[in-house]
Parts: structure tokens; sequence; C-alpha cells
């Protein structure tokens, strides 16, 4: 076999043996991207975002921006597992822009909320639920592990390329788009989805423990669903599970969260 060939086999055996934990759940996850250059590259669209963004710097939804965000950050460390909470730079900002309904966090703990979100939460405790679900997709390094499967996808398909590099073209170009949609319908759009509830989940209990009700989660997704009631793709084309879907898991998740808020409670938070 020349090298060409061993190529990719060796590279896969390395991506299967890379094996890490996702903090909190315990999820086994592959992992090739080490979380230095994960955090970098996080810092480096940080930079990029805010460009051009206009900052609230001042104001009620501000002030609770910041206050749910410093709730947040105190919360992460007590996750179990291997927590890279310590090592982040912890910023929150709100940004100015009634039209987008949206938050986001970035690896390192940089995390963001529109102003037009804030129309869908309606209350600190609700908008505490998303700011735990965007911070936990950072603590859990979704981003780098979507990045570690894109590798991966890419990998197989280079190897199966090579499997049918002798059939005839339109023969071997109809089995190469059969396996593209496999794995991407297969496999990346589920996990996406395994990550979403993951941090649904988890970004629940981060909020709970952060002294926020978990209670006022199901309404919230309630109001997302009210506000997303246009046709959309079924969930089995999407990368994030349906608002029915999220409320359903997330009141199977709610008495693990209501202990979290109520022992969080009873220590002041």
């Amino acid at each position: 076999m020349d090298d060409m060939k061993t190529l990719p086999i060796v590279a896969l055996m390395i991506l299967l043996s890379a094996c890490a934990t996702v903090v909190g759940s315990g999820r086994s996850q592959t992992m090739l991207v080490p979380l230095e250059t994960e955090m970098s590259l996080g810092a480096q669209a940080w930079d990029e975002a805010l460009v051009e963004a206009k900052q609230i710097t001042s104001g009620p939804d501000y002030e609770m921006v910041q206050r749910i965000g410093k709730r947040i950050a105190e919360a992460a460390p007590r996750l179990p597992g291997d927590n890279p909470a310590n090592k982040f730079d912890w910023q929150f900002v709100l940004l100015d822009d009634p039209g987008t309904v949206n938050a986001w966090a970035l690896p390192g703990g940089k995390s963001a909320v529109y102003s037009g979100l804030l129309q869908i939460t309606q209350d600190e405790d609700s908008l505490a639920m998303v700011i735990g679900h965007e911070v936990f997709h950072a603590l859990g390094r979704h981003g780098a592990e979507r990045m570690t499967q894109g590798l991966g996808f890419s990998m197989v398909m280079q190897l199966a390329g090579m499997a049918v590099a002798d059939m005839p073209p339109q023969e071997a170009d109809t089995i190469m788009q059969a396996l593209g949609m496999a794995g991407t319908y297969g496999g990346l759009m589920p996990f996406s989805r395994k990550h979403e509830s993951e941090a649904d989940e988890w970004g629940l209990y981060l909020a709970a423990d952060a002294g926020y009700d978990p209670r006022t989660v199901i309404g919230l997704w309630e109001r997302m669903a009210a506000a997303n009631s246009g046709p959309r793709p079924p969930e089995f084309f999407s990368t994030h599970p349906s608002e029915t879907t999220r409320i359903q898991r997330l009141q199977e998740a709610m008495p693990r969260a209501l202990e979290i808020w109520r022992a969080a409670q009873s220590q002041g938070r």
C-alpha cells in the first residue's frame, strides 16, 4: 500500500483513539483540537464579531446580562468532570440588534446576547436559561468536537473515494453522493441535535445552580415555538431539535434541576 493510501488510514486510527469526556454529562467525545487552540480561535472570532457590532453598555438590560453572566461564570466550575471553566476569560456583552433573536458563546467564555432576544425571554430567569445553554456549548467543547467530526467525515469520504476510483464515473458519483447524504443526515445532523439537547439539559442545571428558577424554561420554549410558527423542515433534516422535543426533554430533566435550584437557594445563591 502506497503512502497516499496509508495516510488517511493512520489519520483515522488517530481520530478514533482521541477520546475525551464532556464536563457534567460524562459523555465520551472524540477530540483532536487542543483546548488552547480552541480558545485561541474563539478569541479571534470574538474580536471579529465585535468589530462592527453596536454594544449596549449601560441601563437595566445591560446590567441584567452582566448579572446573569457573573452568576453563570461562578457556577460553571462546579460542574463535575474535566472542566475547562477556570481557564476561561469570561465576558458577556449585549448587542443592540432588536431584529435578531439570538445569543451565542465562544470557546473561552465570551458570550453575546442580541437585544431582540429579550422580547422572547421577557424576564431574568428565562434569559439565564438561554445563557446557561450557550455557555454549556463552550464548556462541553461542542465546537471543537464538531471540528473533529468534520475532519473524520472528510477522512471517510477520502477513503471512499479511493475505494470507488476504479468504478465507472456515474456509478462512483452515485455512491459518493449517497455516502455524503448518509453522513450528513445520519451522522453530522443527529450529532448536532445531540449537542443541542446536551446544552439544553446541562445549561438548565448550570442556570439552576446559579440560582435561577428552572421552571421558567418551559414558558421560554413555548414562546420560542410561537415565534417560530412558520413552516419548517422535519426534525430529521435539522441541526436543532424541535421545540416540542426540547420541552419534553426539559420536563424530564426538571426534577433534578429543581433539586439543584433549591440547594443553591439554601446556600444563598
